[in-house]
């Protein structure tokens, strides 16, 4: 017997722009949604969920089976979003009407934030990604509120200039239309050197547990010489199986770009996965290092990770946009590079069973900056 089922949708304020004009009678994901994808039934509703702002946007029905189509819809060309349903909109509101999640009725309506004080980031895993699976009770609720909200259409101030922000300017690349992201002289920080001690211990307790969790998942780990004694100091685990030597055939230049990234997982002679750990607050030097790497061996399929605190997130998304990163030959650095937070980290790091779980379980906890 069918029994109608809740997800996430998440729009970005480019997507939500994007969607609005549209007919609104398609709702796309990436490629990597499309596990996911098949769990949604006919009948299920997507739930929609603004980012940058933080607010409850709509409810599309589901009227099919997912599909996929490459051809542009939401772009005129390169539409990413292939991974495709046909949707009934229910309730499509105003981004001056969405629902912010902290508006009191929102979050003391919600499970996964009511008993949360309105400064903590503990909830965010809901909305970390589409198609996560929203609990009945919450769903329902969300339904009922956002349909009551289109009746009677209460606004919600929020910055306009800042929410423009978020509407990324694209420009042309080799193949196709790039967006981009061009800090300014307001986006620029500070490193204090007290602050960049105790954040280069953090990072430091990061790198070990990533070599940990890797450890455990079967995987050998390289961490650079420089920080090897520390993160050994920190890991949990009496055997992470550091590698004294990378077993890679690179030429010289690769080989010292890549000894000098944070953590790298590898299976055999194969680099899996790479993790820069950002200490400083310019979010900078990992995100370029990723990119010399991407630039020396195009071919090179490694998933790279950006490892930062949840209050840096945005800054991370905001360099990987920047117009350097984004014109790669290869494409936009910010297609192979996500973002995982320390929390994330930790999450993963206390799941049972880690070592029957592939390194896939990193794709449900990872974001990318275009979702």
């Amino acid at each position: 017997m069918f029994r109608m089922a809740y997800y996430t949708d998440l729009f970005s304020p480019e997507t939500y722009e994007a969607f609005s004009k549209s007919d609104r009678t398609i709702s796309g994901f990436r490629i990597r949604h499309k596990n996911q994808a098949s769990k949604v039934n006919i009948g299920d509703k997507l739930i929609c969920y603004l980012t940058k702002l933080s607010r409850w946007i709509g409810v599309l029905e589901v009227t099919s089976k997912h599909f996929i189509e490459d051809s542009p819809r939401f772009y005129e060309a390169d539409d990413p979003f292939v991974v495709r349903f046909k949707v009934k909109p229910l309730v499509w509101l105003e981004v001056e009407k969405a629902l912010p999640i902290h508006e009191t009725e929102i979050w003391k309506g919600l499970s996964f934030t009511r008993d949360l004080q309105p400064d903590s980031n503990a909830w965010t895993g809901k909305v970390r990604g589409s198609l996560v699976r929203l609990e009945d009770e919450d769903g329902q609720f969300l339904e009922v509120t956002l349909s009551e909200q289109e009746r009677i259409k209460k606004v919600f101030t929020y910055d306009l200039d800042a929410y423009k922000k978020h509407l990324l300017p694209r420009v042309r690349g080799v193949e196709k239309d790039i967006a981009v992201t061009v800090p300014t002289d307001d986006d620029s920080e500070v490193t204090e050197a007290l602050e960049g001690l105790s954040e280069t211990r953090e990072s430091i307790r990061m790198q070990a547990l990533l070599a940990d969790i890797g450890a455990k998942m079967g995987m050998k780990i390289w961490i650079p010489k420089n920080d090897r004694s520390r993160v050994l100091s920190e890991c949990k685990s009496s055997n992470p199986a550091i590698l004294e030597r990378l077993p890679l055939n690179y030429d010289e230049t690769t080989l010292k770009t890549i000894e000098q990234i944070d953590v790298l997982w590898l299976k055999g002679r194969s680099i899996k996965r790479a993790f820069e750990v950002e200490h400083t607050t310019s979010i900078y030097s990992g995100i370029l290092r990723m990119a010399d790497l991407l630039a020396l061996q195009p071919n090179m399929d490694i998933r790279l990770h950006i490892v930062a605190p949840v209050g840096r997130k945005e800054k991370v998304f905001q360099e990987l946009r920047r117009p350097v990163f984004s014109l790669l030959d290869r494409g936009p650095l910010y297609e192979a590079c996500t973002y995982l937070s320390y929390e994330s980290v930790r999450v993963i790091a206390s799941l049972p069973h880690l070592a029957h779980l592939s390194d896939d379980v990193l794709e449900d906890y990872s974001e990318n900056a275009e979702d």
